[in-house]
C-alpha cells in the first residue's frame, strides 16, 4: 500500500493539481500499526502482529511510525508494556538490517504485480468519487461509510466462518489464560487538570481570549487559512474545548448519514 501511495501521490499532485514543485511530489506519511488487529485473547501475541506490521511500514518507506502496545486492546497501556512496544522499532532499526536499503523490495514481480494492482484499484476509487461530485458528497451520500462499513461485516464474517484465521481467537485457544496487568487511572488526575486548567483561565488576558476566538470564527465562515488563526487562539491561551466550540459554532456538528 505504501509503494502504492508514493506513485499515486505524485501523479495526482503533478498531473490533476499542476504542482510544480518537484519536492512537493514526494510523498511523506506516518504509520501506526494496527489497533483493530490486536486481540484480547492471548494479548503477549500481539507483540508479533506489531512487529510484522512495523516491518511492513518499513519495508514501504514510512518516515515515522507509532507500534502500539500488547494491551491496548484492553486500556492504556502499562508503561512497560509501551516500552516493548518501543523496542520493537528499536529492534528493527538497530539489528535487522532492514532501514540499510532503499526499497529492499523493488523489484520483486511478485510485489511489484500487487503494488500496480493496488494503484489501479485506487484510481479507480478516485473515478467513482469524482462521479459522484467530489468527496464532500461523497460522504454526504455515504459512499466511503458503506465501503467500510461492508468490508468490516466481510471480514468479520469470514472470522466467525473460521475462513480467516485469527491465532488465540478461532484457532489455537487456550482454557485458561492467565489476568493481564492493565494500567490504572486514578480518577483525581481529572481534578487536577480542572484545577491548572482554571489557573490558566485566571491569568489569562481574557481581551486577547474573545477577539482571537471572533477572529478564529471570522476565517472560519471564510475562505481564510484557519491554522494561523488557531495559533493565535494557542497563544492567547484558549483551550482545546473553546477552539473547537468556535468552529462548531460556524460549521454546526456532523450528523453521520444512516448508511445501510
Amino acid at each position: 500500500k505504501f509503494r502504492a501511495a508514493r506513485p499515486i501521490w505524485a501523479r495526482v499532485l503533478r498531473d490533476r493539481y499542476g504542482a510544480k514543485n518537484p519536492r512537493s511530489w514526494m510523498l511523506r506519511f506516518h504509520t501506526q500499526t494496527a489497533g483493530c488487529s490486536l486481540t484480547a485473547q492471548q494479548p503477549i501475541n500481539n507483540v508479533v502482529r506489531t512487529t510484522v506490521q512495523a516491518l511492513a511500514a518499513v519495508l514501504g518507506g514510512t518516515q515515522s511510525l507509532h507500534t502500539n502496545a500488547l494491551d491496548e486492546t484492553l486500556a492504556l497501556p502499562t508503561e512497560e508494556n509501551a516500552r516493548i512496544a518501543l523496542r520493537t522499532q528499536q529492534i528493527l532499526a538497530h539489528e535487522s538490517g532492514v532501514i540499510n536499503t532503499i526499497d529492499p523490495l523493488g523489484g520483486s514481480w511478485f510485489v511489484e504485480e500487487l503494488t500496480q494492482r493496488m494503484i489501479d484499484g485506487s484510481f479507480d476509487y478516485f473515478r467513482r468519487i469524482d462521479e459522484l461530485g467530489g468527496m464532500v458528497e461523497a460522504v454526504e451520500a455515504g459512499f466511503p461509510q458503506r465501503e467500510i462499513m461492508d468490508a468490516a461485516f466481510a471480514y468479520q464474517q469470514s472470522v466467525e466462518k473460521e475462513e480467516k484465521r485469527i491465532v488465540g481467537v478461532n484457532c489455537y485457544q487456550v482454557d485458561d489464560e492467565p489476568p493481564v496487568d492493565t494500567l490504572y487511572i486514578d480518577d483525581s488526575l481529572a481534578d487536577v487538570q480542572i484545577a491548572a486548567l482554571e489557573q490558566v483561565r485566571s491569568r489569562r488576558d481574557d481581551g486577547a481570549v474573545a477577539r482571537t476566538l471572533d477572529a478564529l470564527k471570522s476565517a472560519a465562515a471564510g475562505t481564510e487559512n484557519t491554522m494561523p488563526r488557531i495559533l493565535d487562539c494557542v497563544k492567547a491561551y484558549c483551550s482545546v474545548g473553546e477552539i473547537s466550540d468556535a468552529l462548531r459554532d460556524v460549521f454546526g456538528t456532523w450528523e453521520e448519514p444512516a448508511v445501510f
